[in-house]
């Protein structure tokens, strides 16, 4: 057996030469296609200006109108993680409500499900970067036909036979310009725009459960004052029963003291009902059902609007998370004109096939029963009739399309920016001025009462004067409610949370 091993050896110099020379080609063309797969077609990405031709702002409008006690310019330091923001507002109901929304609600579990998805997409547009292996071994049992064709005669007989087969087959496309990584890039963009989308629904409901809530607090308060007035008008009434009594008042009198009392007790079930309605969508973000929800009722006259620190428009750009999904999906859509070009080049594969074949079991695994084949396959497109070209310029003007979509998203924000800082600012003037008219309905009313006494005007004058003051003490109470509201608006323009520049210093 040795000799034969020596024998062969030296009788076949050419076919080892050839054997070799085979082997050294294909080395030479695997190790060029490895050198052609490191390049990758079409456009890097790189954020383009943010608002086009226009400059970013150096600083918002209202920015020096609105330094003072409240508002101070921040610091690039200041742009901290959104984390739970809300709890500026030293609020245990918000801060419960909120930590039950984050667990509970149903928007936020289908936003985490399609985050899932979209990460998912990149393990499936990365796998085309390995070889795929798959198997499917196969039985068949078949006859031929007696009168099937064999060398341009019948046959004239028949076989019947089974067939084993155990195949193991193997692919890889060689990803030499590109186009397996730019679908993993644009995959990887639209996960993390998936990523941003995910936190901006999560700011969403955060700031629309925060402003429900102050809503409801400001309707307590506003409930407060208006069970606080009907008790005074309770008491306007009986006192001027007894005037009637001792003939000083009139029957008039009488009765627009009652219709005042009466139309005050009018005010409490529209009241009581505006806070069931916001005790419901309470529940329903909170993810808890409606009926069995509650939450005691607590005047909002404690709570004060934060000091809000007004950020700079460079963070706000890296803040929003509006701001950052329109970005990837913009590197998404310029990863997929890199996938677009590569379909004017060729694609090469290679594919391998091996197992083991037999006509009988007994056989099935055995050596003599082997059989494979190996080779590339060349894919060149030669005529597509414009397809391709039409795809990549679907993919720009995609792409043209995403850029015009971030730009104005980045114009929206600041718009909201804006639209809040003015908000603050002139809620804060009107509510000065409205303290300063309701001060000034009290002393009215103070007067009206004891001129009332001293029977020198009848109740008329002191009823205009009670609804005066009423209605002033409630636009006083809403105002404030809308304060705290507009806080959380600039809160959710703003991108989230923030702390004190004092407190980043310390930090530092």
């Amino acid at each position: 057996m040795p000799g034969m091993s020596f024998i062969a050896a030296r009788s076949d110099p050419l076919r080892n030469s050839s054997s070799s020379r085979e082997w050294k080609a294909w080395a030479l063309l695997v190790a060029s296609l490895f050198l052609f797969a490191s390049c990758k077609l079409g456009p890097d990405y790189h954020r383009p200006a943010p608002l086009g031709t226009n400059a970013v702002p150096a600083s918002y409008s209202d920015a020096g109108q609105t330094n003072g006690a409240d508002w101070k310019p921040a610091t690039p330091g200041a742009a901290l993680p959104r984390g739970a923001w809300w709890r500026v507002f030293n609020d245990s109901d918000l801060d419960r409500l909120e930590i039950a929304a984050a667990a509970n609600n149903q928007q936020l579990a289908a936003a985490v499900a399609r985050f899932d998805q979209a990460r998912m997409q990149i393990s499936i547009s990365r796998a085309q970067l390995f070889p795929q292996f798959e198997t499917d071994p196969s039985f068949n049992r078949q006859r031929t036909s007696v009168n099937e064709p064999q060398n341009g005669r019948i046959a004239g007989i028949e076989h019947t036979y089974s067939t084993f087969t155990l195949p193991l087959q193997a692919g890889w496309e060689v990803d030499l310009w590109g186009r397996v990584r730019r679908q993993v890039e644009a995959a990887r963009a639209n996960a993390s725009a998936s990523s941003n989308d995910l936190e901006s629904l999560k700011l969403a409901l955060q700031s629309e459960l925060a402003t429900d809530y102050f809503t409801l607090r400001a309707l307590d308060q506003e409930y407060s004052v208006v069970e606080r007035t009907i008790e005074t008008y309770q008491k306007s009434l009986d006192l001027t029963v007894n005037r009637r009594k001792g003939g000083i008042a009139t029957d008039l009198d009488v009765a627009q003291a009652e219709t005042q009392l009466r139309g005050a007790e009018a005010e409490l079930p529209a009241l009581r009902l505006q806070r069931d309605r916001l005790l419901h969508a309470l529940a329903t973000l909170s993810g808890q059902p409606a009926g069995s929800f509650r939450l005691e009722q607590r005047p909002s006259e404690q709570l004060e609007p934060p000091a809000i620190p007004a950020g700079v428009p460079s963070e706000l750009l890296e803040r929003r998370p509006d701001v950052a999904a329109a970005e990837n999906r913009m590197a998404a859509a310029n990863a997929q004109i890199g996938v677009a070009l590569t379909a004017f080049y060729p694609r090469v594969r290679f594919d391998g096939l091996a197992g083991f074949q037999s006509l009988s079991a007994s056989t099935w695994i055995e050596w003599p029963s082997r059989f494979w084949s190996v080779g590339p396959t060349l894919q060149l497109p030669l005529f597509t009739g414009g397809q391709n070209k039409a795809q990549l310029a679907l993919s720009k003007a995609a792409y043209n399309e995403t850029m015009a979509s971030y730009r104005q998203t980045v114009l929206g924000a600041f718009q909201e920016v804006e639209d809040q800082l003015a908000a603050q600012l002139e809620l804060r003037t009107q509510l000065a001025a409205e303290d300063s008219a309701l001060a000034a309905a009290r002393r009215t009313l103070e007067i009206a009462n004891n001129r009332y006494r001293a029977g020198l005007v009848t109740y008329l004058e002191v009823a205009t004067a009670q609804s005066s003051a009423l209605a002033l003490e409630r636009t006083v109470v809403q105002l404030r409610g809308q304060k705290l509201i507009a806080a959380v608006g600039l809160i959710r323009s703003l991108g989230g949370g923030w702390q004190e520049q004092d407190s980043v210093s310390r930090a530092r």
